[in-house]
């Protein structure tokens, strides 16, 4: 009887494993019909089992660790771990963030709304000259912050008055535009449905409803401007923020809204703010605000029994 080993290398970038089973074969009887070099499969010892391809190419897609374990004991399975969306309030973050709203728009000094997303990228949604002036300082505050100091990233949405205000704050602070990345969906200004081309102190209609429920939507129209929810902007900017948390890891990330919702929706999501308060965190063209969760104040629940939230920000 002779002993055979088979050896097989799997190579990974840290550790290469050898495995070896040792197959005994029972020497072959002579058959002048088969050639003096070949060897019949049916002479392998049928007790022990050859290696398996499926098998092989399974432990090929292993991690290191993952084949130490499968070395030591190969019956255990190898254990999925996945990262969840991310959660609001977060238990921690792991970059560092500004908001930042972008400068007043053509339309605003108009005193018009405008939130359709067909016209987001218009002449008329860029900065206005008061608009450019108020990034310029925001700019500049930025850099007195020391905001890009270490490098940064900034996430503007697409509209044309966020990314203006995008280049402006990359230019003052020394950043290439390769850093500049846009956004083209989740940070779209709120959709305020019939308020479309509406005066702007008609907004404050939607607050009104937005105190009660946010659930609540504006009424819908047929222009294409979609009408949307506090809940539905939550959802948006959660997305956003796992892209953020996920794609960068102890980076500095300025995040650069049309509008204040977006803003207020997000900072009241990590602070733990009912969503229904978020217009108390109000931001004004230009202006901007460092997300630190260590020295957020505390906010009081009104002594009337209008608010009932037992599980902010998320509350009907």
């Amino acid at each position: 009887m002779k002993s055979r080993k088979t050896v097989v290398w799997l190579s990974t970038p840290a550790i290469m494993v050898v495995i070896c089973s040792s197959l005994t074969v029972p020497p072959a009887p002579p058959n002048p019909s088969l050639p003096p070099s070949t060897t019949p499969k049916n002479l392998l010892n049928p007790s022990v089992s050859p290696i398996n391809r499926r098998n092989l190419l399974s432990l090929l897609t292993l991690s290191t660790t993952q084949l130490i374990d499968f070395a030591l004991n190969p019956i255990s399975p190898p254990v999925a771990t996945a990262r969840g969306l991310f959660q609001m309030p977060p238990v921690r973050l792991t970059n560092r963030y500004f908001l930042v709203r972008a400068g007043e728009s053509e339309f605003e000094s108009f005193g018009v709304i405008n939130t359709n997303p067909v016209a987001k990228t218009s002449v008329d949604s860029g900065l206005s000259e008061k608009g450019k002036k108020q990034i310029v300082r925001a700019a500049f505050e930025l850099k007195e912050m020391g905001a890009c100091e270490n490098g940064c990233w900034i996430w503007p949405s697409i509209t044309q008055r966020a990314y203006q205000t995008a280049e402006i704050i990359a230019s003052v602070n020394g950043i290439s535009r390769s850093f500049i990345v846009p956004e083209y969906s989740f940070l779209d200004a709120r959709g305020l449905g019939a308020y479309e081309g509406k005066k702007l102190e008609s907004v404050s209609e939607v607050y009104e409803s937005d105190s009660i429920s946010p659930t609540t939507k504006p009424p819908p129209i047929n222009d294409g401007t979609p009408n949307e929810s506090v809940k539905d902007v939550f959802v948006r900017v959660i997305q956003l923020m796992s892209i953020l948390e996920t794609q960068y890891s102890g980076d500095t990330v300025i995040i650069v809204s049309p509008d204040s919702d977006n803003l207020t929706i997000l900072q009241a999501g990590l602070i733990g703010l009912d969503l229904r308060r978020h217009r108390e965190l109000s931001f004004g063209p230009g202006e901007i605000r460092f997300v630190d969760t260590s020295s957020i104040p505390t906010y009081k629940q009104p002594a009337s029994a209008v608010y009932k939230c037992l599980n902010p920000p998320n509350c009907n």
